[in-house]
């Protein structure tokens, strides 16, 4: 069940606007607003680190938000499909979050115990409980880390060393895990003998060359010829840390049949199989959480980002014969967060009690059909892909030379075009759409819009992004000599968006 929330309103150039009163104070207001918003991000420019991302992209100063909508410092009203990066699983301030933290801040209840038992904790252990596959539930423990999730996936590493007395770890081409030393180790990020790569399926730039079940079948062939070939160089790894579906990488979900066989691989070489579910857990998928699609129970599951309810919480549940750490074996300082906790609580049972992943799939699975129809005006938008409201789109050079044949003829992999999915999102924000990107090259244009988003917006969140597609395709500075768009086909199709979204209403 989504929450109602009305679409902001819009200008007739698209750009999503406050509405404000008319008249001089008005302007005024509006003037100081302006130069508020723009004295922030002068200082932030001056005095944070260079190492800022977002801020980077978009150039905004949120000060209200609410549901889908954030207002910025000055009037600007943008539609969020970033979301925190997933975070926001109920969107901006959702009246049930506010109402745990605030009986939590009304009850004088400690803020920070450390990893002391309260009712708030138990509340929240309860019910993460309830949602987690049955399989898993039934024989878990549960380890409060640090409070993002590359701690989580620093303890579960942590644990299968512990347990197994190996200290290999086997993970995937194109995986994000995180930005602390042992997580960029097991994304790629870092050089480390004790990781060993392996390639992750995928149909449209599959690493075989074939795509489809083939290509998965390949996958999981490497796997095993890696382990059990004693010349491998690979030897027995403490476990394998995998992604339901590749967030940062560009949003792409493993098959269902690859992933029940790397379920079985680990399982027949006791190695045990870690399910990192930070970005796609609590619904976004379509199911509570993402493994669950193939049925795989697997032996750890790393948590974050969602459970909190908007606040920093970070989780690993494992097996209970896995627990054989010594107590002080993982720690933290900041592992009691009882304000996340309860809102975490909060967001895990309205998620559960009003089926937000069976929304989140069939809404996904519409937005991906009418992408999908948009890309065929649009050859520079090679491919549509996604699962339940993590949906991708990979901006390409529809006159380069085709990296692979995949075996969609129709959908050859054209080299990616990062300056052109950066044209996109910056169009999206000029048309108060917030988007981001992600992929091998920055080249995918990424949605994450919050499992409460409404069909009335889902389809100006559509309207928006087919715009800006447009303008960012005729606008980009990359275009054959006899002065014919590339990234776009002729007019026949054009506005098939609009007509479709009149359809659909009709």
């Amino acid at each position: 069940m989504a929450v109602t929330e009305p679409v902001p309103e819009e200008t007739p150039s698209g750009c999503a606007t406050a509405t404000s009163p008319v008249g001089a104070s008005a302007a005024g207001r509006q003037t100081g607003a302006r130069s508020a918003h723009e004295g922030i991000l002068r200082r932030q420019s001056a005095r944070e680190s260079a190492a800022r991302t977002y801020a980077r992209a978009l150039p905004i100063v949120p000060v209200r938000a609410r549901g889908l909508t954030i207002e910025g410092a000055d009037g600007r009203r943008y539609l969020d499909c970033l979301s925190g990066a997933g975070t926001l699983a109920l969107g901006h301030n959702h009246p049930v979050v506010l109402e745990a933290i605030r009986k939590v801040l009304d009850s004088g209840a400690p803020l920070h115990v450390l990893d002391l038992a309260t009712p708030v904790k138990d509340a929240f252990i309860t019910e993460l409980f309830r949602t987690l596959p049955p399989g898993l539930a039934e024989h878990a423990r549960v380890q409060f880390c640090g409070p993002a999730g590359t701690d989580a996936v620093e303890a579960a590493l942590k644990l299968v060393r512990a347990a197994t007395g190996r200290p290999g770890v086997l993970a995937f081409t194109g995986a994000y895990h995180g930005m602390t030393s042992g997580s960029l180790e097991a994304s790629g990020g870092a050089p480390d003998v004790r990781v060993a790569r392996l390639p992750y399926p995928q149909d449209y730039r599959c690493p075989f060359g074939v795509g489809g079940e083939r290509g998965a079948e390949l996958a999981a062939r490497w796997t095993e010829s890696v382990l059990d070939d004693p010349k491998s160089g690979v030897r027995r790894p403490a476990g394998m840390i995998l992604e339901p579906v590749q967030g940062e990488g560009g949003v792409i979900p493993a098959p269902d049949a690859w992933m029940r066989r790397m379920r079985q691989i680990t399982a027949d070489r006791s190695i045990p199989l870690i399910a990192d579910e930070v970005q796609t857990g609590v619904g976004r998928t379509g199911a509570f959480w993402a493994v669950e699609h193939s049925g795989v129970i697997p032996d750890v599951m790393v948590l974050s980002k969602a459970i909190g309810g908007s606040l920093t919480l970070a989780v690993v549940v494992y097996r209970d014969d896995l627990d054989v750490w010594e107590p002080g074996a993982h720690a933290g300082t900041f592992r009691g967060n009882q304000l996340a906790m309860a809102a975490g609580a909060a967001t895990l049972a309205h998620v559960r009690e009003n089926r937000l992943a069976e929304r989140a799939a069939a809404l996904g699975a519409h937005l991906l059909e009418r992408l999908r129809r948009l890309a065929e005006d649009f050859p520079c938008m090679g491919d549509v892909r996604g699962r339940g409201l993590m949906i991708g789109i990979e901006m390409v050079d529809p006159e380069g030379e085709p990296a692979t044949e995949t075996c969609f003829p129709a959908r050859a992999a054209h080299p990616a075009a990062p300056e052109l999915a950066a044209a996109v999102r910056r169009e999206c924000l000029r048309r108060g759409l917030i988007v981001e990107l992600g992929g091998r090259h920055a080249g995918v244009v990424r949605l994450l819009p919050p499992l409460t988003i409404t069909d009335e917006q889902a389809a100006a969140v559509l309207d928006r992004l087919a715009d800006a597609i447009e303008s960012a395709a005729r606008g980009h500075e990359n275009r054959p000599r006899d002065g014919e768009d590339k990234w776009r086909k002729p007019p026949p199709g054009r506005n098939r968006h609009r007509r479709g979204r009149a359809e659909q209403a009709g």
